[in-house]
Formats: C-alpha cells, structure tokens, sequence
C-alpha cells in the first residue's frame, strides 16, 4: 500500500514537473512574442516620427519658399514704388518749373505793355486755353477756326460803326466773324445754317458772354439781338448741370406780349433737341397751362425740362405772388427792349423781380436796348457788375440803314386809302398769296384800334388777305393773325405800335404808316419791322399835317437826312424840333443829370 502510494505521489510530481516545464515554456514564447510586438511598436514609432520629421521639414521647406516669393515680390514692388515716386517727382519738378517759367513769362508780358504784339499773343494763348476747356466738358473736340487778325478786326468795327467800351482792366474785345469760331457745343450749331456770318451784335456780344462777362448791348431793331443771348444762354444751360430746388436759372425780360412770345419761339426751337423747354409767361392767356410748365408737370410727356422764361412783368410778378414762379436760382438774366421797358414804367417791377433772383456776383446780367438813356444807365450801373457796352452805330436812336425811306406830304386825310390801294399795286403785292414763309409781305401801321379796324375791312373788301393786331383783340387772335401773317396766308397785317417794337417777321418787303405815329422814336421802331437779317426793305409814310404830326416834321426831316434822304414837302411844316417831354415833369425834365453812386452808410 505504501509501495503504491509513494509510485503514485512520484507520478504525480512528475506530472507536476512537466506541467511546470510546458508552463514555463508557454510563458517564455508569450514573453519573446510581446517583446516582438513591442518592437515592432517602437519600430513604427520611430518610423512615424521620422515620417513627421520629413513631412515638417517639407512644409518648412515650402514656407521659406513662399517667405521667399513674397520678399522678391515685396522688393519688386517697393523698387517700382520707388521708380514711380521719383517720375512723379521728376514731374512735378517739370510742372513747378513750367508754372514758373509761366508766372515769370505773365510778368513781363505786363511789364511790357507797349508792345501790342506780345498783348495780342497772350490773349490769343488765353482764349485757346478756354476753348479747350469748354470743348471738353461740351462736346468732342474739334479744330477750332483761328481769331480775327488785329487788320480784319478794325476793318470790320469801321465798317459797320462799332464801338466798345470796355472798362479798366479789362483785355480787348476780339470779335467773333465766322461761326466756326464759335466755342459752343456742336449740338448748339445747326443754328448757322439760316445765316451767312454773325450780325454786328452777335460777333462782338458772343465772346463777352460766353466768357461770363456781363454786357449792354446798343444796337437798331433787326439787328440779331435775340440770338445775341440766346446762344450764350443755352451754352450756359448744356454745361451746368442742375442745382437747388428751382430748375429755372435763366430769365427773359420783355416789354411785350409779342416780343415774348417771338423770343419763346426761337429759343424752344434751339432749346427742344437738348432737352431744354422754355415757357412764354405774360398775360391776356390762362394761367394754368403756364403752371404747369413751372412745375414740370409735362415732363414725364414731352421728356424736357423747363430751364428758361420769356416773360412780361406783370404776369411774372402775378406768379410770383402766387408761390409758382422760384427765381431763386436764376444766374443767367437778360433784359430786352429795356429802354422800352422803362418807357412802358416797368423799372419798379423789374428791380423787384431782380430782386428774387441771384445776386449779382452769382448772375451774369446782359441788356439789350435800342438807346442809351440815362435812366437804362442808372439801370445798367445798379444790377451789372462793370459790363462792357457794345454800340453798333450810336447811343441815339437812328433808322434803320437798310430801309429806303419815303414820305408823301398830303393835303387831305382822305387821300390815304387811294394811295394805299396805289402803292399795293406799285409794289405788285397779290391779292391771295400763295402762302408760305417765303412769301413776301407789308405791314400797314395804324395810329388807332378803329382805324386798324376801318383799314383791314377796307383791304378785304378790296379782296386783300388781311389781318389786324391791336389791344382790344384777345390774345389767341393776336397770336392767331402773327401766325397767318408768318406763314403766308394773309399778306397785310394792319397793326398799332403794338407790333411794331421787336417783332421779328422775317421776309417783310415794306412797312406803310398809314397814319403818323405819336413820336418820332415809334417812328423808327415801326419802319424797323423791314430791311431785317442784312436784307433791305423800303417804307413809305403818309404825312398831312393833322393834330400832333404838325410838331415832328422837323425830327422827321432830321431822321431823313441822318439816313441820306430827303423830303422837300415837309419844308411848309415848322422846322423846329420839339423838346422832349416826360410824362409826369414835362418839359422841364432833364434825362441828361449824372446821378452820384449811392454810398453805404456804417454807425459804429
């Protein structure tokens, strides 16, 4: 039994040996694979920080790279600042010395102001430097013709008796003698077409006004004075663009329905292709339609704006009074007809509508006047900041040169309508034009409305297509009997002096004063009416003698002679000339007395 037992426990201790043996044996290969493992780990390891060695090393690589684009790029840059910067000097060094060279050039240009050439040349400089200006803001640029020549200039003021009074300081006047000398949008100059050169008026008003510079300008009935302002003025409107609250910055000023009514035709029709409307204010018409315009309410239809006024007075100051009519932005004025304008006692309404438009320092102001009175003076020297006058021919009112003047002394009154039929007849005036605006036309002068009345029936009675305008007509057929007569369906208009002071009719063959006017000076204005546009016409005058004619047969004889005619019947009238009277100091009133400038008073 023990025997067995001690076999049996020495079994199981060698059981247990070899049990303990495997063990160790299992244990020793787990030991060496994790060993294995382990370095496999640490291989990797070592790999994968190798790996992101290179990888930042590569990235560090590319940075310095870019680092080093960016500094080439940095020092590119900075060396064609530099290159730049000093051109810019090298030019304003260039710029510096041609102001100076230019600054010292001016000095002794006006040191030496004997010498006319050199005055002539700076001048000359001047005036292209502004043409190319204004050509650029207008309109593309183009060849400009050059100035007048000092020879062409003088032969030119002598020929047709301009003088020009330019105040102290101011540079010499260079006239404008050919249209393509004009420094005007192109869009401005379709105007010329109708014409062969500017009249007198207009080459020596253009170049003041374009400038800016305010002028009185002198000159007879039919000399071309609406076109005198008319272009400057919308040169004016195409260059500057709109301000403030009112878009009408340019007003007319005219003593008449019909002359307003004339001047709105030329300028709507210059006006209209750029966009520019003008409005007609005067009275005798509703009001509404003339609101409207103010207001610009048509503007979405017609696409234009209201820049412009033609106007009377009195139903300017109407809409003012109302709230419709803002001139407070109005820096382009003209006053037309103003001597008769004053004569008409229109000078306290029209201080009082200068009054609500710019100042005078801000507005360029030009007058046009067919005298030179003192009271257009004293007019001139209170809203103009020192105009230059332009006289074409002289201060005093004179006859139109172009118009043949003849006077028929009668013994009876009763003789004129005879003598009316005659003369249609010498003239060979048809009875029924055949219309057009080339149709040849007269225009009879009437002292009275009846009279007017009495001689158109009589006309067409004798189967003449007449007309009649005067006051007590309204004012659509005032408007109505100027249309027929400027189209050619009636041949004869019998008018008051109504029509007779700035109406300009084109194609007028003769004026007949079928009854003398009241003063010598309406005299003029009314055979004024023919011999427009550089064409000649011819007038003939009833005289008998009757009522106030006996008085002014001798200003008449003077006005005949002044023109180069004559008139032996007038002889058997009294030769002395009448002293002229005022209505309210008659004839002791003076229009000849200086008036002192008004001096600002200060209290301290």
């Amino acid at each position: 039994m023990t025997v067995a037992i001690a076999k049996e426990d020495n079994g199981n201790v060698d059981f247990e040996k070899k049990k303990g043996k495997s063990e160790s044996k299992v244990k020793d290969s787990t030991s060496e694979v994790e060993v294995k493992q382990k370095k496999k780990s640490k291989k990797r390891k070592h790999e994968e920080i190798v790996l992101e060695q290179i990888a930042e090393a590569g990235t560090e690589v590319k940075d310095a790279e870019e680092a080093s684009e960016k500094k080439k790029k940095k020092k590119k840059k900075r060396s064609h600042d530099a290159e730049k910067a000093g051109e810019d000097v090298e030019m304003q060094a260039i710029v510096e010395e041609n102001e100076k060279s230019d600054k010292k050039d001016k000095k002794d240009k006006k040191k030496d102001k004997k010498d006319k050439n050199s005055k002539k040349d700076k001048k000359k400089k001047h005036s292209e430097t502004t043409t190319a200006e204004s050509s650029k803001a207008a309109s593309p640029s183009r060849s400009m013709a050059p100035k007048a020549s000092p020879s062409e200039i003088s032969k030119f003021l002598a020929k047709n008796n301009v003088s020009m009074h330019v105040p102290p300081g101011r540079p010499e006047v260079i006239p404008i003698l050919a249209f393509d000398q004009l420094d005007i949008p192109d869009s401005l100059r379709s105007f010329s077409a109708k014409f062969k050169e500017p009249s007198p008026i207009q080459a020596c008003a253009w170049p003041l006004s374009l400038d800016g510079k305010d002028v009185v300008g002198i000159a007879e009935t039919g000399s071309g004075k609406t076109l005198a302002f008319g272009i400057p003025a919308l040169a004016r409107l195409i260059l500057s663009p709109l301000q403030g609250t009112s878009t009408i910055t340019t007003l007319v000023l005219a003593p008449t329905r019909e002359l307003a009514l004339q001047t709105h035709e030329t300028l709507s029709t210059l006006g209209q292709p750029l966009g520019i409307a003008c409005v007609a204010v005067f009275g005798g018409v509703p009001k509404e339609p003339q609101v409207k315009m103010l207001k610009n309410l048509d503007k979405g239809k017609t696409g234009l704006t209201t820049r412009v006024i033609v106007g009377t007075p009195g139903r300017i100051l109407d809409l003012m009074s109302e709230g419709v009519c803002d001139l407070s932005n109005v820096n382009f004025l003209v006053l037309d007809e103003a001597d008769r304008m004053l004569d008409k006692g229109f000078e306290n309404d029209i201080r009082k509508i200068i009054s609500k438009t710019k100042p005078s320092t801000e507005r360029q102001t030009l007058m046009f006047s067919a005298t030179w009175p003192e009271a257009v003076r004293r007019l001139a020297s209170t809203f103009q900041n020192n105009p230059v006058r332009v006289t074409v021919g002289s201060d005093d009112l004179t006859a139109n040169s172009r118009v043949e003047q003849s006077v028929e002394v009668l013994d009876d009154g009763r003789q004129k309508d005879s003598r009316l039929l005659y003369h249609l007849r010498n003239l060979g005036h048809p009875k029924r034009p055949k219309g057009g605006s080339d149709e040849a036309r007269i225009i009879v002068f009437a002292l009275y409305k009846k009279e007017t009345s009495r001689v158109e029936q009589m006309l067409i009675r004798e189967g003449y297509a007449t007309s009649a305008l005067h006051g007590d007509i309204n004012q659509n057929a005032r408007m109505q009997a100027l249309e027929n007569f400027k189209n050619g369906q009636t041949g004869i208009l019998v008018a008051t002096d109504v029509a007779a002071r700035g109406l300009d009719i084109p194609n007028v063959k003769a004026v007949i004063n079928y009854t003398y006017p009241l003063t010598t000076e309406d005299y003029i204005h009314r055979i004024g009416r023919t011999g427009r546009g550089g064409q000649h016409g011819k007038s003939i005058t009833f005289f008998t003698g009757e009522n106030q004619e006996r008085g002014l047969a001798g200003e008449l004889l003077r006005v005949l002679k002044d023109s180069g005619f004559d008139c032996p019947g007038l002889q058997k009238f009294p030769m002395t000339i009448k002293k002229k009277e005022h209505s309210a100091y008659g004839a002791f009133y003076r229009d000849d007395i200086p008036v002192t400038e008004r001096k600002k008073i200060v209290f301290e």
